[in-house]
């Protein structure tokens, strides 16, 4: 490399460091006098009690008067009174590659077992901004997902986010492992956020399974973690996704949930004096919501597919959180306990569950049949109170007699087993001949 070349690289070089002291720790926050730095910078904190040198990754998230508020990414409890705070002047950068694919890591892009992480990857910023509006292509294509429901009744396109709402206990991850195994998309993304530590290894060796994991990435914050660690959890798993979208790749990411993550910003939103307003969630949670779920789509390289899943607090679809979500993303499915008593999985009710670009996707005779079969299930839901108590009596109303005598093979084609598999093309077929059928 010639020393002309060099010149621009040695300019960018860092050649004062930037030092402050911590002053006081207050719950979630660290004070401290100093450093230079802006929001959403990385500091590091050395620690040297009980002899033992240590050092702590802090993110600044606000100031007070003269103080700098960090917040930490692991525990504070080695943190003492003048233990030396160390800017970077960067945001959160993390390691991506194509050889990351298979692996489990974590907020900060390391590997979860402790293993090296490995070679030939390069440094990316988990903060990036949405796509230009005029730069993304419409949605012109459907995505194979493999769930035999979602494909006929509520097509997905290329660089669609959709919300799966539910409450707990009703398969949402169940249907998420699905999605992963049998989708025709180049490569998963998965962020498990703000999950029990239990379900983590549960939800790789049983709904992901190895036939998944060997096509995903998988970004695990686990509950007891910092609310700052929960957040960049779903900002890595994004940042990810992303990297592999300009690579020209179609990726699916997956979100489990997209709730912890709003709630990791209410307490990092609380500690650093905002005001509770609607249901306690502060200002911040109502922004940086869009910020997050609008990085997603399309761009002119490649797609990223996006399901969110939003935990309803006693399956009320409209708690801020699930509203705002709703607002944002290109489509809800709707996962019923009811359904999921009955045994019919996946649980997603179809009526009150919507594509908003499933028109727009696919063939005229595919609407047609999807259409009769919502207004059949439909009928048949609302009369099911007269035909269970016998007060409805055959040759009343021909839709009612129709829908009674479909029921069953709607039920039965409603219904997928977990390790059933089934193409695009093979459902909807099923659904056109149950349709017409009879006719």
């Amino acid at each position: 490399m010639k020393a002309a070349d060099l010149l621009p690289l040695i300019e960018e070089l860092e050649t004062l460091k930037h030092y402050g002291r911590v002053k006081r720790v207050v719950g979630l926050m660290i004070e401290s006098q100093g450093p230079e730095s802006s929001v959403g910078d990385v500091c590091v904190i050395h620690t040297g009690s009980r002899g033992i040198r240590k050092s702590i990754m802090a993110e600044v998230v606000g100031f007070r008067e003269e103080m700098v508020i960090l917040m930490p990414y692991t525990a504070v409890s080695e943190i003492s009174p003048g233990s030396l705070v160390e800017a970077t002047s960067k945001s959160l950068e993390i390691k991506v590659g194509p050889a990351l694919i298979g692996s489990v890591i974590d907020s900060l892009g390391n590997p979860l077992d402790g293993s090296p992480l490995p070679t030939g990857l390069m440094s990316v910023s988990t903060e990036q901004h949405p796509p230009n509006p005029m730069e993304r292509p419409p949605i012109s294509e459907p995505i194979d997902v493999g769930v035999r429901m979602i494909d006929s009744l509520l097509t997905v396109g290329k660089g669609q986010r959709v919300g799966i709402f539910a409450g707990s206990g009703v398969g949402k991850s169940t249907l998420l492992g699905m999605v992963a195994r049998n989708t025709t998309a180049d490569l998963n993304v998965i962020g498990l956020i703000g999950e029990r530590g239990r379900e983590v290894r549960e939800f790789i060796e049983k709904d992901l399974g190895p036939e998944g994991l060997e096509r995903s990435i998988v970004v695990v914050a686990t509950s007891d973690q910092p609310a700052l660690m929960r957040i960049k959890g779903a900002l890595t798993a994004t940042a990810i996704a992303e990297y592999f979208r300009d690579k020209g790749l179609n990726v699916m990411l997956m979100m489990d949930s997209v709730t912890r993550v709003a709630m990791a910003q209410r307490e990092i939103g609380l500690a650093v004096g905002e005001p509770p307003t609607t249901k306690g969630y502060t200002p911040s949670v109502f922004s940086i919501l869009p910020r997050l779920l609008e990085r997603t789509g399309t761009n002119k390289l490649g797609t990223i597919t996006a399901f969110y899943t939003v935990l309803v607090d006693g399956d009320d679809m409209n708690e801020p959180i699930a509203d705002t979500v709703r607002g944002i993303l290109d489509g809800h499915f709707v996962l019923d306990r009811s359904l999921a008593n009955k045994g019919q999985f996946p649980a997603i009710n179809v009526l009150k569950s919507i594509s908003r670009v499933m028109n727009n996707i696919v063939e005229e005779r595919h609407k047609f049949s999807a259409e009769r079969l919502r207004a059949s299930l439909s009928t048949y839901i609302e009369s099911e109170d007269l035909i269970n108590i016998g007060a409805y009596k055959r040759g009343s109303s021909r839709e009612i007699d129709e829908s009674i005598s479909r029921q069953p093979n709607i039920i039965s084609f409603l219904k997928q087993g977990t390790h059933e598999k089934m193409s695009k093309e093979e459902s909807i077929h099923n659904l056109i001949q149950l349709m017409e059928k009879g006719e």
